[in-house]
C-alpha cells in the first residue's frame, strides 16, 4: 500500500509539472507574435522602453526558471557533488522571477496613481521588504535533494519559510490591487471607449491578484502536505502561472494603446475662422481633456503615465481650410494634429 502511494505521488509530480511546462511552452508559441510588435514598436535596439525590458526580462527569466527546475528533476546523471552546486539556481531565479513581476505591478499601479510621491515611497518600501523576505526564505537554509541520480532543492524550514513567502507575495499583490483599484474607481469617464480603459485595468488587476493567489494557496498545501519532490513540482505550476499572467498585463496594456483609434474631425470653412477655432478648441482643453475628468481636484497629467498605460484623449484634427474666392489665395489642404 505505501508503495503504492509512494508510485502515484511521483506520477503526480510528473503529469504536474509537464503541465507546467506544456502550459508555459504553449503561451509562449503563442505570444510569439506579441514579442515581435513590441520589438518592433522600439526606436532603436539600444533604447528599449520599459514595458518592453520587463516584458523580455518576465519571459526568459521565466523560461530559464523553469528549464532550471525541471531540467534537475527529470535528469539522472547528477552526482551528490554536482547537485550540490545545482540545486540553489531554480530558487535563486524563482526569486528573480517574482521581483519582475512585482516590479511590473508596481511600474503599474506607481503610474495609474499618478506618480505621486507618497504612493511611490510606500510602492518601493513594500516592494523592498517583500523581496527581503522572498530572498530570505528561497535561499536560507537550502539543501540538494538527490534521488536516482535527479537533483532538486529542499528547504529545512519549510513550513515558515513557505508561509512567509507566500504570504508576502499575496500581500504586495492585495496592497497593489486595491491601490490601482482605488485610482482607477476614482474617474468618472463620459465616454464608453474610456469606461471600457478603465474596466479592462480592473479586470487585469483582479484576474492577476485571484490567479497567483490561487496558485500560492496551492503550494502552501502541498507544502504541509508532501515531500520535496512534489513540493517543486508545485512550484512549477506557479512559476507558468506568474509568467504568463505578468506577461499578459503587458501585452493588454499595448493592445489597448493600439486600438485606440484617433477621432477624426473635419472642419471646413475660411482658413482665418478655421485655425482661430481650432485655437481656441485646444487652448481651452485641460491637460487630459473634458471625455475624462477626475472626481478630485486634482487631474492626470498626459506625461505621467508609461509602460503604455495612457489614460488620456488623443484627437487628431483634419483642418480643410479653403481660401475665400474674394481673396484668389489658396491655402491648399493642412492637417493639424
Amino acid at each position: 500500500m505505501f508503495q503504492l502511494l509512494v508510485i502515484d505521488s511521483e506520477t503526480s509530480e510528473k503529469y504536474l509539472r509537464i503541465a507546467s511546462v506544456s502550459i508555459a511552452l504553449y503561451d509562449y508559441i503563442l505570444t510569439l507574435p506579441a514579442e515581435w510588435r513590441f520589438y518592433r514598436s522600439q526606436s532603436s535596439i539600444f533604447h528599449l522602453n520599459l514595458a518592453c525590458i520587463l516584458f523580455i526580462a518576465m519571459r526568459y527569466f521565466s523560461v530559464a526558471v523553469l528549464l532550471f527546475s525541471n531540467y534537475g528533476f527529470f535528469a539522472t546523471t547528477f552526482t551528490d557533488e554536482t547537485c550540490k552546486h545545482y540545486h540553489i539556481l531554480a530558487p535563486v531565479f524563482k526569486v528573480i522571477q517574482i521581483m519582475i513581476s512585482q516590479a511590473i505591478l508596481g511600474v503599474r499601479t506607481f503610474n495609474i496613481a499618478k506618480r505621486g510621491k507618497y504612493v511611490g515611497i510606500s510602492l518601493l518600501l513594500l516592494y523592498a521588504v517583500s523581496t527581503v523576505l522572498e530572498w530570505f526564505t528561497n535561499v536560507v537554509d537550502r539543501y540538494p535533494v538527490t534521488t536516482d541520480h535527479s537533483c532538486i532543492s529542499g528547504s529545512a524550514s519549510k513550513t515558515i519559510a513557505a508561509w512567509f513567502y507566500y504570504l508576502a507575495a499575496m500581500m504586495y499583490d492585495l496592497a497593489m490591487l486595491a491601490i490601482s483599484t482605488t485610482y482607477l474607481l476614482r474617474y468618472s469617464p463620459l465616454s464608453s471607449r474610456l469606461e471600457q480603459l478603465i474596466r479592462v485595468l480592473i479586470y487585469d488587476g483582479i484576474g492577476f491578484f485571484l490567479a497567483l493567489t490561487g496558485t500560492n494557496v496551492f503550494n502552501l498545501i502541498i507544502y504541509h502536505t508532501t515531500g520535496a519532490s512534489t513540493q517543486s513540482a508545485g512550484a512549477s505550476l506557479g512559476y507558468a502561472v506568474t509568467w504568463i499572467m505578468s506577461q499578459r498585463i503587458l501585452i493588454h496594456l499595448r493592445e489597448m494603446k493600439e486600438s485606440r483609434r484617433l477621432e477624426n474631425v473635419v472642419l471646413a470653412r475660411p482658413a482665418r475662422n478655421a485655425l482661430s477655432g481650432l485655437h481656441s478648441h485646444f487652448r481651452s482643453k485641460s491637460p487630459i481633456d473634458a471625455e475624462f475628468a477626475h472626481t478630485t481636484p486634482r487631474n492626470l497629467n498626459p506625461n505621467d503615465v508609461e509602460m503604455d498605460i495612457r489614460v488620456c484623449v488623443e484627437r487628431s484634427v483634419m483642418v480643410d481650410c479653403m481660401a475665400e474666392s474674394e481673396n484668389g489665395s489658396s491655402y491648399g489642404k493642412s492637417a493639424v494634429k
